[in-house]
């Protein structure tokens, strides 16, 4: 059992004891207590580990989200938001993967926000080439189409169409594959 006077070795060693269930609930209701900041971003990582291992990437953004709270620095934050930005995107909420961006560029600089935006179309690509490999075609179509609505180049869009053409076909889905094969 995971107490609040504990240092980072002695929580190391307990929590490589435990089961993934058994870490998260002992880490939870140890974050619930008053402890310091270092050991609750130290907790936070150690649940953030978990969650992404157990693909629970919802919750994994959600930690990253409040490591930002609790980060000082600047660099630290935009890290953690694109990290937080990421598990959205694999988990297939889009809407809160941007806000994650927006928060990411609005700490970032002129340099940091360009880095930033090609690294997350850049995982956007990756990912649905994932989902694509895996046999996952809707979640695929669905990154897909969610990437056409980002800045990419017209030669990364047909290219992206033509994905998503495929992807209509072998879904069944018929009416979309149809518009799609006129826009090619």
């Amino acid at each position: 059992m995971l107490k609040k006077e504990m240092t980072k070795v002695e929580i190391e060693k307990e929590l490589n004891s435990q089961g993934d269930y058994v870490r998260i609930d002992n880490i939870t209701r140890l974050m619930k207590e008053n402890i310091p900041t270092d050991i609750k971003r130290f907790l936070s990582l150690k649940l953030v580990e978990v969650y992404e291992r157990r693909v629970m990437f919802a919750d994994a953004a959600i930690m990253y989200e409040k490591l930002v709270e609790i980060s000082v620095l600047r660099t630290d934050k935009i890290n953690y938001l694109t990290k937080a930005a990421e598990c959205y995107i694999k988990a297939g909420f889009f809407d809160r993967s941007d806000l994650a961006v927006k928060k990411a560029v609005s700490e970032a600089t002129a340099i940091e926000k360009t880095k930033i935006t090609n690294s997350i179309r850049d995982f956007y690509k990756s990912q649905a080439q994932i989902y694509e490999n895996e046999k996952r075609r809707d979640r695929a179509a669905k990154t897909y189409e969610k990437m056409l609505t980002l800045n990419y180049s017209d030669a990364e869009k047909k290219e992206i169409n033509q994905k998503l053409s495929g992807l209509y076909k072998n879904l069944g889905r018929i009416e979309q594959y149809i518009a799609i094969q006129k826009k090619i």
